[in-house]
């Protein structure tokens, strides 16, 4: 059994040789795409899930997060649990973030105070007065996008604390649009523009690393037996 002071170094100190150890248990097509992957993936948009209840949906927004190269999803749980379809969600969840805030009676605004201490802006998908259309989003600073609940939108705790309001255009008699789906057009867009600009969107050094090893983790079978036995060898 590894110490949780050994466990903690090595996720300081060494994490660069563990991830070269660990790279060995994997095919070269497999590393290959992992590092490909790794090149568009991106902390500079997020998405936030507040109190989804419906699992399809839920996991589809996930499967489009993954496809569209975001690393981290923050979702809130205030009355309902987040749930996730396989079938949907086709593993999508493995290679991506998911930080969850359920221990309050309303999770909202710890959720939202966190994203703006890391500089966000935040952006509820929600038809507001003044709000820009989704073409029209500035992406001059880290953007968090939030979604609400399926029947009634986001809360009253998220229109109180976003900064703007983003809309899809529609011009049928429809007014809404499923929630994935809405994910997925947003991202889809605002991704596109985001590479096709002089932002600095993507990872540092230190950020591929973390994710690599976690996504060689969920690659590799009996993966912590390998890492034990590495622990073991080195400190």
């Amino acid at each position: 059994m590894i110490s949780d002071a050994k466990k903690s170094s090595y996720k300081h100190y060494d994490i660069v040789k563990l991830v070269t150890y660990l790279e060995k248990f994997v095919t070269p097509e497999r590393l290959k795409k992992i590092e490909q992957v790794l090149e568009f993936r991106t902390r500079y948009i997020t998405v936030v899930l507040e109190d989804l209840y419906q699992p399809h949906n839920a996991s589809a927004v996930l499967r489009s997060c993954d496809i569209f190269g975001l690393q981290d999803v923050h979702i809130i749980e205030n009355k309902n649990e987040y749930t996730l379809n396989p079938d949907v969600s086709l593993g999508a969840s493995n290679w991506l973030n998911l930080i969850r805030y359920n221990k309050l009676e309303n999770n909202t605004e710890e959720c939202l105070k966190a994203l703006k201490k890391k500089n966000y802006r935040i952006i509820a998908a929600s038809p507001q007065e003044n709000n820009y259309l989704l073409e029209d989003l500035p992406l001059d600073k880290k953007t968090a996008l939030v979604f609400g609940t399926e029947m009634k939108g986001i809360s009253g705790i998220v229109t109180k604390m976003a900064d703007g309001f983003v809309k899809i255009p529609m011009y049928g008699f429809t007014k809404s649009l499923n929630i994935s789906v809405s994910a997925a057009i947003c991202l889809y867009y605002l991704t596109g523009k985001m590479r096709n600009s002089q932002i600095n969107w993507k990872l540092n050094n230190e950020e591929k690393t973390e994710i690599k090893l976690s996504w060689l983790r969920n690659s590799i079978k009996n993966s912590q037996l390998l890492i034990n036995r590495y622990l073991k060898n080195n400190f």
